[in-house]
């Protein structure tokens, strides 16, 4: 199931292909059939069991079937990939075919994300409303072999996702074409500027023709995206269907004052206490995202890491894991976890707060979901206070406080930690007996001469000495020479 609609079970509207009104913006509930997408896309979605688009989609999607540029902002999970999705696909559909010649499928457009996960998760989408299009799509992005991204797109691609890096680097081996591009997305614009990936975007944007409609989606924008908006948007529709920077409504709020060195404590309680099959817990840096996944392993909970080190193959699998449940708890920084897309996660764990208050609202948008409630936990300790005012400033309310129980420090059954057994008292060691003081020497008589001092032990008789000493040899047999024959005592 995709994040990127909401549930059919919300409303189920009738609609049809009849339903075109003219003016879909003046409609306060409008279908997909109402947007005035084609049969084929509305086929799609409702193989998915989706019927009435979210608020992003309703406003984003008219202006980009008259190819406007559109500058689009709503809260995280609420539909921004399928409010671009379905209308490029509709734009590309008249140059849809199945022919086998690579001319016939150039690149026509060009979506950009920050991270691998968000690509593979905005090509998925494409490829699955494009079901029933002639429409090929690919994804680039590093960290695996490129070998097989360059046959792919020697193919041939109408729509491709990619990563800056990875597609600078198929640009340097001149494995893709770009000239012939119409339409250009930038999605996650805030994220990508955070990661310092503007030279890249520029980089790529001087090799793109110049006419060409312009698209810019992210769940926050801060005054730097405003300005590359400026820069790279002609005459854009603003579409901001949430405040800026807002969390997700159906996300609830717990924040527990703790100091640092009890939050893994604090972070197994909650785990076992409420049952939680799956929660994603974010820390700042990549060894901490190791280390405590390392660690809550060793406390009996069941934990894998995901950062930007670890391989794409490790990456997705600990992915898997954490989806399919045989990983409860899955430590993740906040650049890998961008575009995760997990169904119905129920609890996201701020075990660090992050420097950025734009970053909180990336991090919760993790949960809460597609119309399903989801719960955001930051264990707050006191040098993060800072943090916690600046998110608190940012969203205009105070998150609600939580105190941390009394905790013994948790361990795994049947684990005992180092310096011995904890259940019994340390004991004091006993103290040493007093030595008996030493007897004080005799005064020395300065008057007489000096006289050694006659030896405690007896002297060692010449045949009480030790048998094993070497026996003496002549020196004419050690230089070589015969030794002189001793005449026999008369």
């Amino acid at each position: 199931m995709h994040s990127a609609l909401l549930p059919a079970a919300v409303t189920r509207p009738s609609h049809g292909p009849e339903a075109h009104p003219a003016n879909a913006a003046d409609i306060s509930t409008p279908s997909f059939a109402a947007l005035g997408l084609i049969p084929e896309l509305l086929r799609a979605v409702a193989d998915q069991g989706y019927e009435e688009p979210t608020p992003i989609q309703v406003k984003a999607i008219p202006p980009i079937l008259q190819r406007r540029d559109v500058m689009g902002c709503a809260q995280t999970g609420t539909g921004k990939t399928a409010g671009f999705a379905l209308p490029i696909l509709q734009l590309l559909a008249p140059q849809a075919n199945t022919s086998l010649s690579p001319a016939r499928h150039p690149v026509r457009t060009l979506i950009i994300t920050p991270t691998r996960e968000l690509a593979v998760q905005v090509e998925e989408s494409v490829r699955t409303y494009g079901t029933h299009l002639a429409l090929r799509s690919a994804v680039v992005y590093g960290g695996v072999d490129i070998d097989p991204q360059m046959k792919q797109l020697h193919a041939g691609v109408e729509i491709l996702v990619a990563t800056p890096g990875r597609l600078l680097d198929h640009l340097h081996q001149k494995s893709v074409n770009l000239s012939r591009v119409e339409i250009l997305v930038l999605d996650e614009g805030d994220r990508m500027l955070d990661m310092g990936f503007l030279p890249d975007i520029k980089r790529i944007l001087a090799v793109l023709p110049p006419r060409r409609q312009n698209l810019l989606f992210s769940a926050t924008f801060p005054d730097e995206v405003r300005r590359l908006a400026k820069e790279l948007l002609h005459l854009p529709v603003t579409i901001d269907v949430a405040p800026r920077n807002a969390p997700a409504d159906l996300v609830s709020h717990q924040v527990y004052p703790v100091p640092a060195l009890r939050k893994r404590a604090l972070l197994v309680h909650l785990a076992r206490s409420r049952d939680m099959r799956q929660v994603l817990v974010f820390v700042r840096m990549k060894r901490d995202a190791n280390r405590l996944a390392r660690q809550l392993v060793q406390d009996g909970v069941a934990a894998t890491a995901i950062h930007s080190d670890r391989t794409q193959a490790e990456r997705m699998q600990a992915l898997e894991d954490f989806k399919q449940g045989k990983v409860p708890v899955l430590v993740a920084t906040d650049i890998a976890a961008r575009g995760l897309d997990i169904e119905e996660l129920p609890f996201v764990v701020n075990y660090e707060l992050p420097h950025t208050p734009e970053d909180y609202v990336h991090r919760i948008g993790r949960t809460g979901r597609a119309g399903l409630p989801g719960e955001a936990i930051s264990l707050v300790s006191p040098d993060e206070m800072k943090y916690l005012e600046d998110i608190e400033r940012m969203l205009k309310r105070k998150l609600p406080r939580a105190s941390a129980p009394e905790l013994a420090r948790e361990t795994r059954p049947g684990h005992r930690p180092k310096g011995g057994r904890h259940e019994r008292p340390a004991e004091r060691p006993q103290a040493r007996p007093h030595a008996a003081p030493r007897p004080a020497a005799p005064a020395f008589d300065y008057t007489k001469p000096y006289e050694p001092a006659p030896s405690s032990a007896p002297a060692r008789p010449e045949h009480a000495r030790p048998g094993h000493r070497r026996p003496e040899r002549p020196t004419a047999a050690l230089l070589g020479g015969r030794p002189a024959k001793h005449e026999p005592h008369k």
